[in-house]
């Protein structure tokens, strides 16, 4: 009987799929279009890649919805608006809105936004510049906040309420 580690193993493409797969997802969420791409890029085929995908969304080790929540979450601790994370996600595959998004209230999305804004800009006690306005109002448009939000964040002023 062969020793189940020989060298034939590692050139068996479903191996090498299963492992890369595991050291991928053992680093960090991906979502399943994500680990198809990075496999397909290791020369490995469609026939080997999906039913171990399969195989893995079976385990519970690959999930979509896991994953978009776990992505979603770190964008919007990094002060990314709703807009940037959607996008983000559909180029990873992921189509549907995370659980945590759909808990967060328009009024908080354009808190957020202020507190992006004060981060980058700071906030001043009077009104702002139209050349000032048009730069931060790019600024949010760029993080993924909607108009509204935006609005919202640049009438913010220092020490009055939103």
């Amino acid at each position: 009987m062969a020793p189940k580690n020989s060298k034939s193993d590692h050139q068996d493409p479903e191996y090498k799929a299963r492992s890369v797969a595991l050291k991928l997802l053992a680093r960090r969420e991906h979502s399943r279009q994500e680990l198809r791409l990075k496999l397909m890029q290791r020369k490995l085929t469609p026939d080997v890649i999906d039913p171990v995908l399969d195989d893995y969304e079976q385990e519970g080790w690959l999930d979509d919805d896991r994953f978009a929540d776990v992505y979603a979450r770190q964008r919007m601790d990094l002060y990314y608006g709703p807009l940037r994370i959607e996008s983000e996600l559909q180029q990873r595959g992921v189509f549907q809105r995370p659980t945590c998004m759909q808990e967060v209230s328009d009024q908080q999305w354009a808190e957020r936004a202020t507190e992006a804004r004060r981060r980058r800009f700071g906030l001043s006690t009077s009104a702002l510049e139209w050349s000032d306005k048009v730069r931060q109002a790019r600024f949010l448009a760029q993080r993924g906040f909607t108009g509204e939000q935006a609005e919202r964040a640049l009438d913010a002023r220092d020490g009055l309420p939103e």
